[in-house]
């Protein structure tokens, strides 16, 4: 298999990410993540236990040395909060590949773009490989690649809304301008939507909230490990054109 997903150097067979965040327990997000084949999983630094081994470790059920482990700064409203939150990643856990999240609006869950455009440029500099949550912008996802980031990570819809890709355009508009990585991140509600966001040329996706709060989140994370990979073989099979015209589909010489 030579179709890799590539982040920072690494290679990753699966295109799916997959959030540990509002499961039943640990063990139903271990069974959703073995099930869906994702071989990254981020992590909301201040939610989800790492740290504290009084109490039940995520480490426990989702080995950090099969997995990846993706830290985020999910809850961070502010700059410093966000690069608080990764600098004690990467001193607790050594992790330098992150996900960057700032967000700017408690109701909507939007990104603080002109906050997450300077979080992003200081952690590069200081040696972190980002992945950064953004807006659907493609002028802003160019900013970002200027500044470091190693992915880009743009929302379909709000944040936990399952409204699906909002955007199409900006979404191929930010494929045809960016060289990096391109992860759908947030608003997906099923499996059909990351076949779609696969055929708009997107390298992955990240799905947390669609898998967890399904009725069936282990049916479902199966469900979106076969729709990515549709929706990848899809995009790379080449579509056919568009047109407002019928045409037969058998051969129009020869018929009786």
């Amino acid at each position: 298999m030579s179709d890799y997903l590539k982040i920072s150097g690494k290679k990753f067979k699966s295109r799916l990410i997959v959030g540990t965040g509002k499961y039943k327990n640990f063990q139903e997000c271990a069974k959703a993540i073995k099930i869906s084949g994702a071989e990254i999983v981020t992590v909301a630094v201040r939610r989800v236990n790492i740290f504290n081994k009084n109490k039940p470790l995520l480490m426990d059920y989702i080995d950090p040395k099969k997995v990846t482990y993706l830290p985020n700064t999910a809850g961070c409203f502010t700059s410093s909060e966000a690069l608080r939150t990764l600098r004690l990643a990467r001193e607790i856990g050594g992790w330098k590949l992150v996900k960057l999240e700032v967000l700017g609006d408690k109701k909507t869950l939007f990104p603080d773009m002109l906050e997450t455009l300077k979080s992003t440029e200081v952690l590069s500099k200081e040696g972190f490989k980002v992945m950064v949550y953004c807006s659907d912008d493609p002028l802003m996802a160019k900013r970002l690649e200027n500044v470091g980031a190693v992915a880009i990570m743009p929302l379909a819809a709000p944040i936990g809304s399952g409204l699906g890709i909002l955007n199409k355009i900006n979404i191929q508009i930010i494929r045809s301008k960016t060289k990096l990585p391109l992860i759908i991140d947030a608003g997906l509600g099923q499996a059909s939507d990351a076949t779609i966001a696969m055929e708009l040329g997107c390298d992955g996706v990240l799905v947390n909230t669609a898998i967890a709060m399904a009725q069936n989140p282990i049916q479902m994370a199966e469900a979106m490990k076969y729709s990515v990979i549709a929706g990848r073989k899809s995009y790379l099979s080449g579509r056919i054109k568009k047109t407002f015209f019928g045409k037969a589909s058998s051969p129009s010489k020869g018929i009786i």
